[in-house]
């Protein structure tokens, strides 16, 4: 059986997973990001992933490895500069991954970002299967987004093509990390989420984190911080779904990511307000609809991207390969 590494690095977890090729996941390791610890505090988070990936029995047959970074990625460099993760900047993630001490000789991971990722997962066995053109996002610490057009997975030169979470939605909004104004992260990401809905009068449960999770929690009580704070958050996705499909005319969205968990607390604003930006007949009544691969999307993808890249699939997984552009 041919096995394929993954991870799958964000703003709030590292995760990594052998990956059979028919995209089931055979082991699984993950920490907690140190988001805001010098960067090899980070890359130690990482490496003990790999340690506990190297640990099963499954790794003797790594064929390939593929990363899913948070991003800006830069695929032709192997670096990642992710807008949430302040202390890598142009950081060496393939190398360093590349020389980890368990990984197999001549094996160069393979790097792309972490929503592109998602995307290759969904549209190879999840919610976007067999769909032409679709736009896979994910609403989590940050929004990302990847784009399936003609067919195939299209990530772009630099492997950060769909990264809808840093278009702008509001030109007079609060300045992102990323440098611009009114991107729908800061809107959208759980973060934003949360912080709104505490500028809104909503108040966390006693012992509880003031996270997007216990927002949505009190959104379905019928808090009105709260629903305000996912209002907005469906409002702001809408926009930027609208302005997709304007460009690319989508079959389908997709949306994963832990913010997506919450269900219709998000999706129903989301829908409700597309329907006043999505008015050309072209744009009008695309489907909206959840991961169908929940949070192991990420992971998935970065096999099936590292499986493509090395040639992998074309050697043994048939007709159901996912295909990239």
């Amino acid at each position: 059986m041919r096995v394929y590494g993954a991870l799958d690095i964000g703003g709030t977890k590292i995760a990594g997973a052998l990956v059979e090729t028919g995209g089931r996941l055979v082991a699984r390791a993950q920490r907690p990001t140190p988001a805001r610890e010098p960067a090899a505090s980070l890359m130690a988070a990482v490496s003990a992933v790999l340690d506990d990936l190297a640990a099963h029995p499954e790794w003797t047959a790594l064929s390939c490895f593929g990363i899913g970074s948070a991003g800006p990625v830069d695929t032709a460099t192997g670096t990642v500069s992710p807008v949430n993760i302040p202390a890598w900047r142009a950081f060496p993630l393939v190398d360093r991954v590349r020389s980890h001490p368990a990984m197999p000789p001549g094996l160069r991971p393979v790097l792309v970002g972490d929503a592109v990722a998602m995307t290759a997962a969904e549209h190879w066995t999840g919610a976007a299967k067999g769909v032409a053109n679709a736009l896979c996002m994910v609403v989590s610490t940050g929004v990302g987004g990847g784009l399936v057009l003609g067919g195939n997975v299209h990530a772009g030169r630099t492997g950060n093509a769909g990264h809808i979470g840093h278009i702008t939605v509001d030109q007079n909004g609060p300045v992102c990390p990323c440098g611009a104004r009114g991107c729908v992260e800061r809107y959208a990401s759980g973060t934003a989420i949360a912080t709104h809905a505490l500028e809104s009068g909503w108040i966390p449960p006693e012992g509880s984190p003031a996270s997007a999770r216990e927002v949505a929690l009190s959104a379905r009580a019928g808090d009105p911080g709260a629903l305000a704070a996912f209002d907005r958050a469906g409002r702001a996705l809408a926009a930027a779904v609208a302005a997709a499909s304007a460009l690319v005319e989508l079959d389908l969205v997709v949306i994963g990511g832990g913010v997506a968990q919450s269900g219709e607390t998000l999706f129903a604003p989301l829908r409700r307000h597309l329907t006043s930006y999505a008015v050309l007949d072209f744009t009008r009544d695309v489907p909206v609809v959840p991961a169908g691969l929940a949070l192991d999307a990420g992971l998935i993808g970065a096999a099936a991207v590292a499986a493509n890249a090395t040639g992998t699939f074309r050697a043994g997984a048939g007709a159901t390969d996912p295909a990239f552009s």
